[in-house]
């Protein structure tokens, strides 16, 4: 019987032909993920399919799940099994859909005020009638607090594209471990989930996902993010099912550590202290109206996290510092001035 020729991709058999290369190779296009192939531009046995990482020889797909698939080694002596995840079986986490702006520009009221704004809000957690007043009574500046909530959701793609550029080359992967959890937030009175993994060692957050569910889907897309950080030693979760499979098939050589409670000894009170952090801004914000701005918000939360904020914890020192990322005070002005 004839192979059936798979997508190199997401493997998937729905294929259309779609013409042929300049060698007059027959091409196809997968009505899945749109990708283009040939079967001479496949490597390993034209089906693309990974080499055996034990013995060197080739493996065939032996099981295909929702988010990850299995290739077991040709040489059923010892049937060595892999698991490989397919990245567009996998949504971006929220973190990564973003719709703000990426310039200062074009304000009517100075850089300086913008500025003080933002920082006012997510480094002293004042609410924008706070700030609104602060801004008549001490510096004469008429500015509505509509005006400053927009001012504070604008930029979220801006602080974003810092923080990409930044931890370009960022590996975590020495951590002993990264915690995952999440927390309970609402928008508009539904419940929605902020999923968090964490470093131990730096409390850098890797990757955040605002989803209004708790399923194995949102953990694939929170882990989809921390990966580019690397694989630690153990992942830390608690009791949710929702954990197990995606700590297994995107951290192979990472343990899974399991607690009862957030708050014993292992975690050392770690997801406990961002929660309350996060918390305590949060409660000030009295709910979201809309996802969207829900979503803008918690990542300028993230970045001034990450970036701006001095812990006690880590000698005054923001946790990208601890990570080994340098940049000075006045370079912190700068991010603010660059446009």
């Amino acid at each position: 019987m004839k192979p059936t020729v798979k997508c190199p991709e997401c493997y998937n058999t729905n294929l259309y032909k779609f013409g042929k290369d300049k060698n007059s190779n027959q091409k196809y296009l997968c009505k899945k993920c749109r990708r283009q192939f040939t079967l001479q531009s496949i490597n390993n046995y034209s089906l693309g399919y990974p080499k055996c990482p034990v013995c060197g020889k080739g493996m065939y797909l032996h099981h295909k799940y929702k988010y990850h698939v299995s290739f077991k080694c040709n040489n059923r002596k010892y049937n060595h099994t892999i698991k490989q995840l397919i990245p567009i079986a996998i949504d971006d986490p929220s973190s990564e859909k973003l719709n703000g702006k990426t310039v200062f520009s074009g304000h009517r009221f100075s850089l300086n005020t913008i500025i003080m704004t933002i920082n006012l809000y997510y480094s002293l957690n004042a609410t924008t009638r706070a700030i609104s007043t602060y801004l008549l009574d001490y510096m004469n500046i008429r500015v509505s607090h509509v005006t400053i909530s927009k001012w504070i959701k604008k930029f979220d793609k801006y602080f974003k594209s810092i923080s990409d550029e930044l931890t370009t080359n960022l590996y975590l992967g020495d951590s002993d471990e990264w915690y995952a959890d999440e927390t309970v937030v609402k928008i508009n009175g539904k419940k929605h989930y902020l999923w968090i993994c964490i470093d131990s060692e730096t409390r850098f957050i890797t990757s955040w996902n605002l989803n209004q569910s708790r399923e194995v889907v949102c953990a694939f897309s929170l882990f989809k993010q921390a990966k580019t950080f690397g694989s630690p030693k153990s992942i830390v979760t608690d009791g949710l099912p929702s954990y197990r499979e995606p700590v297994k098939n995107t951290f192979e050589s990472s343990t899974n550590i399991v607690v009862k409670d957030f708050s014993d000894d292992i975690s050392n009170n770690l997801i406990e202290s961002f929660n309350k952090t996060f918390k305590s801004w949060y409660k000030k914000t009295k709910g979201f109206k809309s996802y969207e701005s829900a979503n803008s918000l918690i990542s300028n939360f993230i970045f001034y996290y990450n970036f701006i904020k001095n812990h006690s914890s880590l000698n005054n020192l923001t946790p990208a510092q601890v990570c080994g990322i340098n940049y000075t005070h006045q370079e912190k002005v700068n991010w603010f001035i660059k446009y």
